[in-house]
């Protein structure tokens, strides 16, 4: 069972449809002891940081999400909240994130070098990975069919968001090039026990593409 966060920030049902489509059991809550019988859990996000952060502290959730990851549960971070997995962010202020993740959420709404590009960055974008080991990790049979035919993945993910991370090289597994940034756009840690990660672009709205990445999750 995964325990899909409800700290009155996100689109909940939406993912919770796009799980139950994947043959994959969630539920919303917040109460500590669900989070602790799940299986997994998924913490969603839309909005600006620093209102998700105090929902989080309001509702008493981060210091539930950083013992149950430290415990080795897998967490997985989407759109904003794969941000708040960071260390912390500078958008519109100052606003401790979780610490899961090493890196920082931008306070810049992409240094674009075209005056015409738009910010949200909204739309689908091709991702690349870092390394073939984690490409064949996340896409299986199919990093093997698309090896040396493309500069990317393949792979489509859509994306609606304004600030990125970054300094989070540790942690970076794939990115997308928009207008000339590149942003991180799944990322993790596997590292001392713990299974987090986090992906910035929306799964959910991702087609058969983002299906298959949210289904990885289900199975680590």
């Amino acid at each position: 069972m995964i325990a899909l966060i409800d700290y009155e920030v996100g689109n909940l049902f939406s993912i919770k449809a796009s799980l139950g489509r994947i043959g994959a059991e969630a539920v919303l809550t917040r109460d500590p002891k669900i989070i602790a019988a799940s299986d997994r859990i998924i913490l969603p996000g839309v909005g600006a940081f620093g209102d998700a952060s105090l929902k989080l502290q309001e509702f008493g959730l981060d210091k539930v999400l950083i013992d149950e990851a430290k415990a080795g549960k897998p967490l997985l971070g989407i759109c904003l909240g794969m941000q708040l997995l960071f260390e912390d962010s500078s958008e519109y202020g100052i606003h401790p994130g979780l610490g899961l993740l090493k890196g920082h959420v931008s306070d810049l709404r992409f240094d674009l070098p075209d005056p015409e590009s738009l910010v949200p960055h909204m739309g689908w974008n091709e991702l690349v990975f870092k390394n073939p080991s984690n490409e064949a990790f996340w896409l299986g049979s199919r990093a093997a069919e698309y090896a040396g035919q493309r500069k990317g993945s393949g792979v489509y993910a859509y994306f609606v968001h304004s600030f990125y991370a970054k300094d989070c090289e540790e942690a970076l597994v794939s990115w997308a090039e928009y207008d000339g940034v590149s942003v991180p756009a799944l990322v993790s840690c596997q590292s001392e026990g713990m299974k987090v990660f986090g992906m910035q672009f929306h799964p959910e709205k991702s087609g058969a593409d983002g299906l298959a990445l949210l289904k990885k999750f289900t199975e680590i």
